[in-house]
């Protein structure tokens, strides 16, 4: 084995390790989410949840960002490196809005008592376009991953 294989194998697995812990956490905050928008229980559940999840997120992110950065050391930035660039990029600045604008919103109402009344429309309207731009990257850019795999 070369020290490029090594690269590679170790490059992908901190790329798909990142997908495994991010989009897995995506996924199930979101579904809180969603399920939080009509139910009080669901808002105090994702109030909850999203303390165990947001670490999850960024690691996966960090994880991932490492990883490609490794694993396309010898690609042009073009195609599907570029795209995953792009959306790691969006992923990071969504990430800094649900990190630093929605968890101490939630936090703060869970220390207020008002953890399980349901969230302002004005707030569920923002995490719900932030919770889409989420899944749809983490899931766009794994499906991209795939596809530059099986062309190479």
């Amino acid at each position: 084995m070369t020290s490029s294989d090594f690269y590679d194998i170790a490059s992908l697995f901190m790329f798909l390790s990142g997908f495994v812990l991010g989009l897995g956490a995506v996924t199930v905050i979101d579904l809180h989410g969603f399920l939080g928008r009509k139910s009080t229980y669901w808002t105090e559940a994702t109030t909850r949840t999203h303390k165990v999840t947001k670490p999850l997120i960024w690691a996966g992110i960090t994880l991932s960002v490492l990883g490609g950065i490794i694993f396309y050391r010898n690609e042009d930035l073009q195609g599907i490196p570029l795209y995953h660039l792009i959306v790691a990029i969006i992923l990071i600045l969504n990430g800094q809005f649900l990190s630093f604008k929605v968890s101490p919103f939630l936090l703060r109402r869970e220390k207020e008592g008002r953890s399980s009344e349901l969230l302002p429309s004005n707030w569920q309207r923002n995490i719900t376009i932030s919770f889409i731009i989420s899944f749809l990257g983490w899931w766009s850019a794994l499906l991209m991953l795939v596809v530059f795999l099986l062309n190479k």
